[in-house]
């Protein structure tokens, strides 16, 4: 490899994979594909873990798996591309985490993987085996990877935070529609 380095194929390597699970992951989500449920099903699922509206919630969380992911595998747009993979699976990750971290337990071990790699592509950037190289680095500038992962924080932040809020309030009128079961 002349002009590569073992860095430039380890980060093309890590793209593809990270990438073409986070992609296939987000093609079940909007297609129904391989096994997925599509936006109806999977907004269905969304709507009982909390996240409200369930079919926009799919639809997001599908296009940042998907998009990030392909766009993450082509090295293309890296810091919005992994941000935005990184923050889908944040989201994923606040739904598992009652089941601890083991994913055979059904915890939050599979999401947080995915989401640390995506996320540490957006800092690590594409290497010299990528699209952003290929352009110039104009969809990958330093600035562009504190403001891509600042954002999608924020508002991963919003979009899990209003979901616990809904839980919350929701285990607060169980309880209170069990007490009044009881009162004479």
């Amino acid at each position: 490899m002349s002009c590569y380095d073992r860095r430039d194929l380890g980060l093309l390597l890590l793209r593809l994979g990270t990438g073409g699970v986070l992609a296939a992951h987000g093609a079940q989500k909007l297609f129904g594909w391989f096994g997925g449920h599509g936006i109806e099903g999977t907004g269905q699922f969304m709507e009982s873990v909390g996240y409200a509206p369930g079919r926009a919630s799919a639809t997001a969380a599908g296009l940042a798996e998907t998009g990030g992911g392909a766009l993450l595998a082509l090295g293309l747009a890296t810091p919005a591309a992994g941000a935005a993979a990184a923050g889908a699976m944040a989201g994923a990750a606040a739904v598992h985490v009652p089941n601890g971290f083991f994913a055979q337990e059904g915890g939050y071990e599979y999401a947080a993987t995915l989401g640390l790699a995506a996320a540490g592509l957006a800092v690590a950037g594409p290497g010299r085996l990528s699209l952003d190289h290929a352009v110039g680095h104009v969809f990958d500038r330093g600035w562009m990877v504190p403001a891509a992962l600042g954002v999608t924080a924020a508002v991963t932040a919003a979009v899990v935070g209003a979901r616990t809020c809904r839980l919350r309030r929701t285990a607060e009128e169980a309880a209170g529609r069990q007490g009044t079961l009881f009162e004479e």
